[in-house]
């Protein structure tokens, strides 16, 4: 494994980033274009939500890459970015109707991407003030 990918604990972070980031985009997608979201339109919290995970899935992913240059090989941020964008799908569809649409899965991807961007900044100190 070294020969392939000498850190192997900053590879399964950077892996569990881009699944977090994937699976939130998928979520985030289907919400566009608000036209057709008369539910997320009307309620001011909806917008508040949808802003607030469009930014943290920006964060995310600009951070998790950040993280991955600086630790991994090109090839690996390459391979494991297109597996976590290829079964992304699959871990969207497992999940139950009425927490992918709405209010429900907009709070459920907020609070994963707050937790993923929570863990980036312990495993790197990537974000300082």
């Amino acid at each position: 494994m070294s020969m392939i990918e000498p850190n192997a604990a900053a590879l399964a972070w950077f892996a569990l980033f881009a699944g977090v980031a994937s699976v939130g985009f998928y979520v985030l997608a289907g919400m566009f274009p608000l036209e057709t979201r008369p539910d997320l339109r009307s309620r001011p919290l909806g917008l508040l939500l949808l802003a607030a995970n469009v930014l943290m899935l920006l964060t995310l992913v600009g951070g998790g890459m950040a993280y991955g240059a600086a630790n991994l090989r090109w090839t690996s941020l390459v391979i494991v970015g297109g597996l976590a964008v290829l079964f992304a799908p699959g871990l969207f569809n497992v999940w139950p109707q009425r927490w992918r649409d709405g209010l429900a899965g907009l709070a459920i991807v907020l609070a994963g991407l707050g937790g993923a961007l929570g863990l980036l900044q312990q495993v790197s100190s990537l974000f300082t003030l």
